[in-house]
């Protein structure tokens, strides 16, 4: 059985396998051609945290695959009332054909998994956002001219993504985050393994000048995550000069292109300028979270019985 929990599951072949997949279901899409490839099938969709384009996205792409999305809150089910994940994912997984969750621990996601008989994607945890960086990865692959990336930034679930697809796929990746808020260590020493097979190359600074020069995407996200609002006064003030700005944005190469998994607050992580001229950009990111999703769950589908 393959799950979707983290992209170091994966190998460079894999993923791309599953991005090629993903362009082909686009182009399908695109032309008003909906293959039922998961016929008949149901998606259990569980969320702790709220969302937009999660919700949307899986719903709408199982739908247009063939099945059905069933939406379960956390707050509606008896996971919110203290069952055992164990047992909860024992019951859902003997009802439904996949099961996607968005949760605050990556750990219950490892437990559902465990006990899961059917795959399971991470739609976020407070350590990744892996559906997210396929996206953003298809997004690079149509309009980016190269592949040198800077996310500047707060060193949150994105950050800790974005090691590992470039660590795996041999990437150029550049981080800069406000000392004290650097990626997990945990997944700095994973990247830093992937990039000796690789040959990733990983800059960690303090310095967003140093991190965008010359990129040809750059990378950014909010600084206050869901669940931790009362934190903001103290990071915008920590979070100074790391908006990405005109500035800011200028020390990229002419062409770069900017993206933001959304929802942006214009003013702290970007000026509302920078993001106003690379809409295009961010919006596509947005919309491919929808086909980049469709080829993840039709590729565990496929290996299911792996």
């Amino acid at each position: 059985m393959r799950h979707f929990l983290t992209l170091n599951d994966f190998s460079k072949a894999e993923i791309l396998e599953i991005l090629n997949l993903a362009d082909k279901i686009k182009k399908e899409t695109k032309d008003k051609k909906y293959e039922p490839y998961l016929k008949n099938q149901t998606l259990a969709m569980i969320f702790e945290k709220s969302s937009t384009r999660t919700r949307v996205s899986f719903e709408t792409g199982i739908y247009q695959l063939g099945g059905q999305g069933l939406f379960l809150s956390s707050r509606d089910i008896q996971l919110g009332r203290g069952e055992p994940i164990k047992d909860t994912a024992r019951v859902i997984s003997s009802m439904v054909d996949m099961a996607m969750l968005r949760v605050y621990k990556q750990s219950d996601l490892v437990e559902f998994a465990k006990f899961s008989s059917v795959p399971v994607i991470n739609g976020l945890s407070d350590d990744l956002h892996p559906v997210q960086l396929m996206a953003d990865y298809m997004t690079i692959k149509e309009i980016a001219n190269g592949e040198t990336i800077a996310y500047i930034g707060d060193g949150n679930n994105m950050s800790n993504s974005w090691l590992m697809l470039a660590s795996i796929l041999g990437l150029e990746l550049h981080i800069a985050t406000p000392k004290g808020y650097e990626p997990n260590k945990n997944f700095i020493n994973i990247a830093k393994e992937n990039a000796k097979i690789s040959g990733a190359k990983i800059l960690l600074t303090h310095n967003p000048k140093e991190a965008i020069e010359g990129a040809n995407v750059v990378a950014t996200d909010t600084w206050i995550s869901m669940g931790q609002e009362d934190e903001k006064e103290r990071k915008v003030k920590d979070f100074e000069g790391f908006c990405v700005n005109k500035n800011l944005m200028s020390l990229a190469c002419k062409d770069a292109i900017l993206l933001h998994c959304l929802p942006a607050y214009r003013g702290y992580e970007v000026s509302d300028k920078v993001f106003e001229s690379h809409a295009r950009d961010i919006f596509l990111e947005a919309e491919n979270r929808l086909h980049a999703q469709k080829g993840i769950m039709v590729w565990l589908d496929a290996h299911r019985n792996d």
